[in-house]
C-alpha cells in the first residue's frame, strides 16, 4: 500500500504575545507506525542546539514582561572546578528565594552557566521583577560582577536572548528553571493545512506575510523559516507570530527610544 501522507500544525501559544507554529509532513501506512530516519552526529547536534533555543524562548516569552530583568553575573576570582560553580549558583538562588520572600513575592527564574575557551565562568540569570533595588539584587550575587537590564521584548519576544545564552552550556541541562513556570504546551492540527501543495505555498515566499496572516488572523508574521527534505519531499516550516494588539515589544521600542533610558532607570 502506499504511504499515506498528511500534514500536521503543532501550534504553542507562549502567553498572550507569541506565537510558534511548525508545519510538517506525517507519514505512515495504514495501520503501521511511521519509521524515522536517524541523522547523523553532526545534525543531530545542531537539531538539539536549535530546538533547545526554541523551547527556551518559548518559555522566556510565556512566563516573562518587560518589567523583567536579565543578569550577566561574572566572577572576581574564577572557580576552580564546575562542582564548585554549581555549589555558588545554588547558594546564590538561595539568597534571590530569601529576598523575595521577604518582598512577598515568589521568584521565578531560568538560569544559564557557561565556561568561556579561556576558561572563565558566567552566568545569564533571568528573574521576575519583584520591586527591589536592582543594586541591591546585583549585590546578592556576591562573587563578583552582576549587571542587570530590562528583557527587552522584539518581535520574536526573547528569542534572540534565548539563542544567545545556548551556545556554550557546560552541564547535561542547557539551563535551570524554577517549577512556578508555565510550559506551553503543543496543539496539533491536522485539518489546517492539510496537502503538500498548501504547505508548498508557505513556504514558496518566507518574506510574504499575508497568507500565515490569514491562517492566524490575530497575528503577525515575525519570520518564517521553510525547509525541504530531498529524501522524503516533505515541506517543512517553523514561524513566528506575535499578536497585533500586543504590547510587549512596542514597550521595549519605547524604552529603546529614549537615550537616556539607562542614565535614568536603567533600562
Amino acid at each position: 500500500m502506499p504511504d499515506v501522507t498528511i500534514y500536521r500544525e503543532t501550534a504553542y501559544y507562549c502567553g498572550e504575545e507569541y506565537l510558534d507554529v511548525y508545519i510538517y509532513p506525517v507519514y505512515k501506512r495504514p495501520g503501521q507506525r511511521a519509521k524515522k530516519a536517524k541523522p547523523t552526529t553532526e545534525t543531530q547536534a545542531k537539531l538539539n542546539e536549535r530546538h533547545a533555543a526554541e523551547k527556551l524562548g518559548r518559555l522566556l516569552n510565556t512566563n516573562f514582561t518587560p518589567n523583567d530583568l536579565s543578569f550577566g553575573c561574572s566572577y572576581r576570582v574564577n572557580p576552580e572546578s564546575d562542582d564548585q560553580v554549581k555549589r555558588d549558583a545554588h547558594n546564590y538562588l538561595d539568597r534571590l528565594r530569601r529576598r523575595y520572600k521577604k518582598a512577598g513575592v515568589p521568584l521565578k527564574y531560568i538560569m544559564v552557566i557557561e565556561k568561556s575557551k579561556a576558561g572563565r565562568y558566567h552566568l545569564h540569570v533571568i528573574i521576575n521583577d519583584a520591586g527591589i533595588d536592582r543594586d541591591e539584587l546585583e549585590r546578592i550575587w556576591g562573587y563578583g560582577y552582576a549587571n542587570s537590564k530590562r528583557l527587552e521584548f522584539g518581535k520574536t519576544g526573547l528569542v534572540g536572548l534565548a539563542k544567545y545564552i545556548t551556545k556554550r552550556p557546560i552541564f547535561g541541562k542547557r539551563w535551570n528553571a524554577s517549577k512556578n513556570l508555565i510550559h506551553p504546551q503543543p496543539k496539533p492540527n491536522d485539518r489546517r493545512i492539510r496537502s503538500r501543495r498548501k504547505a508548498a505555498a508557505l513556504a514558496k515566499d518566507p518574506e510574504d506575510r499575508q497568507p500565515w496572516e490569514k491562517l492566524y488572523p490575530d497575528y503577525i508574521m515575525a519570520e518564517v523559516v521553510p525547509f525541504h527534505n530531498d529524501e522524503n519531499g516533505g515541506v517543512y516550516l517553523f514561524a513566528r507570530l506575535y499578536r497585533k494588539d500586543g504590547v510587549y515589544s512596542t514597550a521595549s521600542d519605547r524604552s529603546r527610544a529614549r537615550p537616556n533610558a539607562h542614565h535614568l532607570d536603567k533600562t
